[in-house]
């Protein structure tokens, strides 16, 4: 078996060898710090629980500091990841079915069939994608299939068109795409009130 089979290195190696370096360096500190004040107490050293407490502090603050960098970059990535995820869900089939052209009526009576079925997530899925339609025959909004729920409502703000009914046909299907609320017959109907002062504008 050749030498290039065995793994070079390992997250734990590195860790140990980051830990041994960090202990070095505190102790090379602490060296440092006996040499300059040698008349103040020559026997002076660095307790081992205070040289532990620093170890300890120094990782507490790294923990905290890496934390901060992943959350802001979760917060900046996490529409990206979102949007990749639902792909594969329901997202996904809005494209695929936003690509037949089916008219805004179409949804909403699509929309009423799965609400006398009892399918409240259906029904407000079509509801939700016959306001897409609504923005795409009025040119507020055109098309886009790599477009987030979020970007919507940014530009619904930005056209500035009254959002609330659009933020509760959003909203709702951003619950029904990554949430695990049951949608019930009193969202469909919020989704319905919303459709109708959306539509008859």
């Amino acid at each position: 078996m050749s030498t290039d089979a065995f793994e070079k290195t390992s997250w734990s190696w590195q860790l140990s060898q980051l830990q041994q370096q960090v202990g070095e360096w505190l102790e090379y500190q602490s060296y440092r710090f006996e040499r300059v004040l040698p008349e103040w107490n020559p026997d002076w050293q660095l307790s081992p629980w205070l040289a532990s407490l620093l170890q300890f502090l120094f990782w507490l603050v790294v923990v905290v500091f890496v934390t901060g960098v992943i959350w802001r970059l979760w917060l900046v990535f996490s529409p990206y990841i979102y949007s990749r995820l639902a792909s594969g869900n329901g997202i996904g089939v809005r494209i695929n079915t936003l690509s037949q052209d089916l008219s805004v009526t179409s949804w909403w009576e699509r929309s009423q069939v799965f609400y006398r079925q009892g399918n409240y997530r259906e029904a407000c899925r079509c509801i939700y994608l016959a306001i897409l339609q609504h923005l795409h025959d009025q040119k507020i909004i055109i098309h886009q299939p790599s477009r987030t729920d979020a970007e919507y409502l940014q530009l619904l703000r930005l056209s500035q068109t009254a959002i609330q009914p659009y933020e509760t046909v959003i909203t709702t299907h951003e619950q029904l795409c990554f949430g695990n609320t049951e949608i019930l017959p009193e969202n469909y109907q919020q989704c319905q009130q919303a459709y109708r002062e959306i539509t008859q504008k």
